[in-house]
C-alpha cells in the first residue's frame, strides 16, 4: 500500500523558513517522479515544485522560484521542501504526491498526480 505522509508544517513569521518533509512507503522511492501542491484558503490547488525520480530535474512554479528547493532522499525515502522567505501568500496546505506523465517546462510542470499524503499546513503571519 502507497502511504505519503507530510510533516514539518507550522506557523511562521514573514521571511522564516520551513522544511517540510514527505515520507514515502509502499514503492521504491527514487523511480517515482513527486511533486508539491498547495491549497490557499478558499482558493484551487496550486502545483509548486516538481523533481523526477531520478533527483535530476527540478521545476518550480514562479511564485516559489528562488525560495523554495525540492530534494529527495531516496535512503531515507523521504521527499524535502525547503522554504525560505516565506510570504504571507505561502499559506496553504501543502501535499506530496506522486505524479504521472508529467510534462514539464520552465515555470511550468502538468500531469496527473496518482497518490497524495493527508497533507500540512503552513501559516505565515505576523
Amino acid at each position: 500500500e502507497v502511504q505519503l505522509v507530510e510533516s514539518g508544517g507550522g506557523l511562521v513569521q514573514p521571511g522564516g523558513s520551513l522544511r517540510l518533509s514527505c515520507a514515502a512507503s509502499g514503492f521504491v522511492f527514487g523511480t517515482y517522479d513527486m511533486s508539491w501542491v498547495r491549497q490557499a484558503p478558499g482558493k484551487g490547488l496550486e502545483w509548486v515544485s516538481f523533481i523526477n525520480g531520478g533527483g535530476v530535474n527540478t521545476y518550480y512554479a514562479d511564485s516559489v522560484k528562488g525560495r523554495f528547493t525540492i530534494s529527495g532522499d531516496n535512503a531515507n525515502n523521504t521527499l524535502h521542501l525547503q522554504m525560505n522567505n516565506l510570504r504571507t501568500e505561502d499559506t496553504a496546505v501543502y501535499y506530496c504526491a506522486t505524479q504521472r506523465s508529467p510534462y514539464c517546462s520552465g515555470s511550468y510542470c502538468a500531469g496527473w498526480y496518482e497518490y497524495w499524503g493527508q497533507g500540512t499546513q503552513v501559516t505565515v503571519s505576523s
